[in-house]
Protein backbone atom coordinates (compact mmCIF):
# COMPACT_ATOMS: atom_id res chain seq x y z
CA UNK A 1 0.00 0.00 0.00
CA UNK A 2 1.29 3.20 -1.01
CA UNK A 3 0.68 6.20 1.30
CA UNK A 4 1.45 9.77 1.03
CA UNK A 5 1.51 11.57 4.03
CA UNK A 6 0.19 15.87 3.44
CA UNK A 7 1.25 18.15 6.02
CA UNK A 8 0.13 21.71 5.49
CA UNK A 9 0.12 25.07 6.80
CA UNK A 10 2.72 28.01 7.05
CA UNK A 11 5.26 27.45 9.17
CA UNK A 12 5.25 31.59 9.85
CA UNK A 13 2.36 31.72 11.32
CA UNK A 14 0.87 30.56 14.87
CA UNK A 15 -1.91 29.48 14.12
CA UNK A 16 -1.43 27.98 10.44
CA UNK A 17 1.77 25.76 11.94
CA UNK A 18 0.82 22.98 12.81
CA UNK A 19 1.09 20.87 9.54
CA UNK A 20 4.42 22.20 8.64
CA UNK A 21 5.86 21.27 12.55
CA UNK A 22 4.38 17.40 11.97
CA UNK A 23 6.17 17.32 8.72
CA UNK A 24 9.66 18.56 10.45
CA UNK A 25 9.20 15.68 12.65
CA UNK A 26 8.18 13.20 10.64
CA UNK A 27 11.20 13.97 8.04
CA UNK A 28 13.57 13.39 11.41
CA UNK A 29 12.00 9.59 11.10
CA UNK A 30 12.83 7.10 9.50
CA UNK A 31 9.29 6.18 7.45
CA UNK A 32 8.35 3.17 5.34
CA UNK A 33 9.48 2.60 2.57
CA UNK A 34 5.89 2.64 0.92
CA UNK A 35 5.38 6.10 2.71
CA UNK A 36 6.25 9.72 0.55
CA UNK A 37 5.96 12.64 3.11
CA UNK A 38 5.04 15.92 1.38
CA UNK A 39 5.30 19.57 2.81
CA UNK A 40 1.67 20.78 1.17
CA UNK A 41 2.91 24.94 2.33
CA UNK A 42 0.36 26.81 0.96
CA UNK A 43 -0.45 25.11 -2.38
CA UNK A 44 -4.14 24.48 -2.12
CA UNK A 45 -5.69 23.33 -4.86
CA UNK A 46 -2.25 22.39 -6.65
CA UNK A 47 -1.90 19.78 -4.27
CA UNK A 48 -4.87 17.84 -6.08
CA UNK A 49 -1.89 15.83 -8.28
CA UNK A 50 -1.02 14.73 -5.27
CA UNK A 51 -4.01 12.51 -4.59
CA UNK A 52 -3.17 10.47 -7.52
CA UNK A 53 -0.97 7.23 -7.82
CA UNK A 54 -1.33 6.13 -4.27
CA UNK A 55 -3.69 4.26 -1.77
CA UNK A 56 -4.23 6.20 1.08
CA UNK A 57 -3.62 10.09 1.90
CA UNK A 58 -3.13 10.92 4.88
CA UNK A 59 -3.52 14.96 5.55
CA UNK A 60 -2.13 16.58 8.54
CA UNK A 61 -3.61 20.35 9.06
CA UNK A 62 -4.85 22.79 11.36
CA UNK A 63 -8.53 22.98 12.32
CA UNK A 64 -10.93 24.96 13.88
CA UNK A 65 -14.59 23.64 15.51
CA UNK A 66 -14.20 20.60 16.04
CA UNK A 67 -12.89 19.92 19.65
CA UNK A 68 -13.75 22.08 22.77
CA UNK A 69 -10.27 22.10 23.54
CA UNK A 70 -7.11 21.98 22.19
CA UNK A 71 -5.77 18.75 20.80
CA UNK A 72 -6.07 16.17 17.86
CA UNK A 73 -9.02 14.99 15.85
CA UNK A 74 -9.10 12.39 12.85
CA UNK A 75 -11.85 13.42 10.57
CA UNK A 76 -13.30 11.83 7.64
CA UNK A 77 -13.45 14.44 4.29
CA UNK A 78 -16.83 14.25 4.37
CA UNK A 79 -16.95 15.67 8.10
CA UNK A 80 -15.41 18.69 6.94
CA UNK A 81 -18.23 21.58 6.80
CA UNK A 82 -19.27 22.56 2.83
CA UNK A 83 -17.37 25.82 1.79
CA UNK A 84 -18.88 28.29 -0.77
CA UNK A 85 -17.00 28.14 -4.33
CA UNK A 86 -14.02 30.38 -3.18
CA UNK A 87 -10.72 30.29 -5.05
CA UNK A 88 -8.18 32.33 -2.86
CA UNK A 89 -6.32 30.11 -0.02
CA UNK A 90 -9.12 30.71 2.58
CA UNK A 91 -11.40 27.97 0.88
CA UNK A 92 -8.74 25.91 2.34
CA UNK A 93 -8.57 21.89 3.04
CA UNK A 94 -12.33 21.29 2.56
CA UNK A 95 -12.25 23.02 -0.82
CA UNK A 96 -9.45 20.89 -1.85
CA UNK A 97 -11.14 17.61 -0.94
CA UNK A 98 -14.37 18.45 -2.30
CA UNK A 99 -13.32 19.60 -5.60
CA UNK A 100 -10.75 16.12 -5.91
CA UNK A 101 -13.74 13.70 -6.98
CA UNK A 102 -14.83 16.33 -9.66
CA UNK A 103 -11.36 16.52 -10.98
CA UNK A 104 -9.66 13.84 -10.79
CA UNK A 105 -9.61 10.04 -12.81
CA UNK A 106 -11.10 7.25 -10.02
CA UNK A 107 -10.37 5.55 -7.97
CA UNK A 108 -9.19 8.05 -5.32
CA UNK A 109 -7.16 7.07 -2.46
CA UNK A 110 -8.33 6.35 0.88
CA UNK A 111 -8.26 9.67 2.81
CA UNK A 112 -8.13 10.84 6.16
CA UNK A 113 -7.61 14.18 7.54
CA UNK A 114 -5.13 14.46 11.17
CA UNK A 115 -6.64 17.77 12.59
CA UNK A 116 -4.49 19.89 15.57
CA UNK A 117 -7.10 22.24 16.91
CA UNK A 118 -5.79 24.84 19.27
CA UNK A 119 -2.00 26.01 19.61
CA UNK A 120 0.34 23.20 17.63
CA UNK A 121 2.52 22.39 20.95
CA UNK A 122 5.59 20.28 20.54
CA UNK A 123 3.87 17.47 22.19
CA UNK A 124 -0.04 17.64 20.00
CA UNK A 125 2.16 17.60 17.19
CA UNK A 126 4.69 14.74 17.93
CA UNK A 127 0.82 12.74 19.27
CA UNK A 128 0.03 13.79 15.76
CA UNK A 129 3.28 12.17 13.90
CA UNK A 130 2.63 9.14 15.87
CA UNK A 131 -0.96 9.17 14.36
CA UNK A 132 0.17 9.13 10.94
CA UNK A 133 2.37 6.28 11.63
CA UNK A 134 -0.30 4.15 13.12
CA UNK A 135 -2.57 5.19 10.15
CA UNK A 136 -0.47 4.11 7.63
CA UNK A 137 -1.14 0.96 5.80
CA UNK A 138 -4.95 0.54 7.79
CA UNK A 139 -7.54 -1.31 5.88
CA UNK A 140 -10.63 1.54 7.57
CA UNK A 141 -8.06 4.47 6.91
CA UNK A 142 -8.47 5.29 10.72
CA UNK A 143 -4.94 5.06 13.12
CA UNK A 144 -4.81 1.45 14.31
CA UNK A 145 -4.70 2.06 18.29
CA UNK A 146 -7.01 5.17 18.45
CA UNK A 147 -10.78 6.10 18.04
CA UNK A 148 -11.41 8.90 16.09
CA UNK A 149 -10.86 11.69 18.20
CA UNK A 150 -8.26 11.87 20.84
CA UNK A 151 -6.97 14.26 23.40
CA UNK A 152 -3.70 15.94 22.94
Amino acid sequence: MRTRIICIGNPFIAADAAGPMVHDILAGRSLPAAVELVDGGLAGLRLLPLLEGCDQVIVVDAVEGFRDEPGIVILDPAALPPVPVDYGHQAGLAYLLQAAPHVLDPPLPAIVVVGIEGPATDAICREAARICLDTVGSASGRPCRLQPVCAG
